[in-house]
């Protein structure tokens, strides 16, 4: 797992200081999206989380350490909700039941989501990498549980299916958030199952052969 990078505090108690970047990032997430990173000023996000901009200082150092933030607290979700299940004894039941985790995660963190991939560009190269780091380790979760379910016989699945699989797994979820403007006929339990059921229709339904590939 990628190391955490250390954002900078003048604070020490660990328990105020997950409190008042919580406060962060919900205030930062609506004014980035907004207004984009760019035109937010640190002025306007301490204001919406509720504090002063001294008090703001005290728990970052840059506008960029609450955008990684940001990015950060949506892998952190995915590894609560995911480390629930027995992912090391993978099966088709076990893929779908996260897939329904990470989805419904998708649902409860819309702005997020959109906020970390219209901006993240905008963080420093070391945390820009991190971030990458994360999304790759969050795609390596599913990948897992594919190949699990490809050695139990459950899929039939070749090692470069399964890589590419595994990001298609992670990316049709996102399309709940990027996509929700057009999508309002569907609940997200709706959008889960069906989303679910096209792509395990696909990965074992009948493979054809394209011309040229």
């Amino acid at each position: 797992m990628s190391k955490k990078r250390e954002v900078q505090s003048s604070v020490k108690d660990e328990s105020l200081i997950e409190k008042r970047r919580a406060q962060m990032i919900r205030g930062a997430v609506t004014l980035f999206k907004e207004k984009g990173f760019h035109r937010t000023t640190t002025r306007e996000i301490a204001k919406a989380s509720g504090f002063s901009i001294g008090t703001l200082y005290e728990y970052i150092r840059t506008k960029e350490d609450v955008l990684y933030l940001v990015c950060d607290s949506i892998y952190d979700e995915v590894h609560a909700r995911l480390d629930a299940l027995d992912i090391e004894k993978g099966s088709l039941e076990v893929l779908v039941t996260a897939l329904e985790h990470y989805y419904g995660l998708i649902d409860d963190m819309q702005d997020e989501f959109v906020v970390m991939y219209q901006e993240s560009k905008s963080l420093p190269k070391d945390a820009l990498q991190y971030v990458l780091n994360k999304e790759i380790e969050m795609v390596s979760l599913f990948e897992r549980l594919l190949m699990e379910c490809a050695d139990s016989g459950e899929l039939k699945l070749s090692p470069k299916e399964i890589k590419l699989a595994a990001h298609h797994l992670f990316v049709q979820g996102q399309m709940w958030a990027f996509r929700r403007w057009a999508l309002r006929d569907f609940t997200i339990q709706e959008f889960t199952k069906l989303q679910t059921q096209f792509l395990l229709q696909g990965m074992a339904g009948e493979k054809t052969t394209i011309q040229g590939a």
